[in-house]
């Protein structure tokens, strides 16, 4: 990528903005890193894809205390090392930790590894067994003492986000990351729509179907294909320009070396008509019922 690309990809992505319930405005496209830092020798690559994307204006890393047991997180300190305020951090805590003590241990830990002293969101990965009002009390605790910015949660269903907003603070969730795609659409038929009642995000993971046997069927469709050659781009851009085409989905694929990140990149400068949207949406229907969340 030359710098007039890189110049061109990060005045794009300052304009395409998701605004947060706090009135923060996130960049649409972050970096995902499920399954990085588990490999040492794939360490400098990582490193690097990960500074490739904030030097294109990708601000946005997402991490868990999951992926690999810390590993993630370890690597993204390293990539970060000297540009912290450049990056808008996210990380998950195991639902097992996520009350009392064990909540405000995991949230230190995951600091420590991240070599930070505060999250700018910090997750709840996935629903468990300890009370949500216990864990939205513990993450309420977590921000007043500074050491969070924020607060959302991971793979929510309806049943679980209108649990969430009628608990005291639970007006305070910032985000909702699911699992979103061209492939997997179920979250608009229900979830979605109350998202946007109440304000919320969605940060939509493995846009891409990273983690999915669809992968192959997006990426070789037809239809996809078709506009990737009308646009001179490749199709996973297609399917990153259509997940962000309504301003309120922030996308984070995965890439694991500099050029997929500048090729994710590349999606910033696309913007998909509304003739081209109907015909992803005939080859790809929106969901007429509601669906169970898909999860990877």
């Amino acid at each position: 990528m030359n710098e007039t690309e890189k110049t061109l990809i990060l005045a794009a992505l300052k304009q395409k903005t998701v605004t947060l319930p706090d009135q923060t405005h996130v960049r649409a496209l972050g970096q995902g890193t499920w399954r990085m830092g588990e490999e040492s020798e794939k360490h400098e690559a990582e490193i690097e894809a990960l500074r490739v994307g904030l030097d294109s204006g990708m601000e946005l890393i997402d991490t868990a205390e999951m992926y690999g047991e810390g590993a993630s997180e370890e690597l993204i300190r390293d990539a970060i090392a000297d540009r912290r305020e450049e990056v808008f951090l996210v990380s998950k805590v195991y639902p097992h930790h996520a009350g009392g003590e064990a909540l405000k241990k995991a949230c230190s830990e995951s600091l420590e590894r991240l070599g930070t002293d505060y999250l700018d969101l910090y997750l709840l990965h996935w629903r468990g067994d300890i009370p949500l009002e216990e864990t939205v009390e513990g993450l309420e605790a977590l921000k007043q003492e500074g050491k969070i910015r924020r607060w959302g949660v991971s793979n929510f269903d309806v049943s679980d986000m209108k649990e969430l907003l009628a608990l005291p603070n639970g007006d305070q969730c910032a985000v909702n990351q699911v699992l979103y795609h061209l492939g997997s659409r179920g979250i608009e038929y229900e979830l979605l729509p109350l998202l946007r009642e109440h304000g919320i995000p969605v940060m939509a993971y493995c846009p891409l179907a990273e983690g999915g046997s669809l992968r192959d069927q997006l990426l070789n469709h037809p239809t996809v294909e078709e506009l990737a050659e009308t646009h001179g781009v490749e199709p996973a851009q297609i399917l990153l320009a259509w997940a962000m085409r309504e301003g309120d989905v922030i996308a984070i694929p995965k890439a694991g070396q500099a050029h997929h990140v500048e090729a994710n990149g590349r999606a910033a400068l696309l913007n998909l008509t509304e003739e081209e949207l109907v015909a992803l949406d005939q080859a790809f229907p929106a969901p007429t019922k509601k669906e169970p969340l898909d999860i990877v």
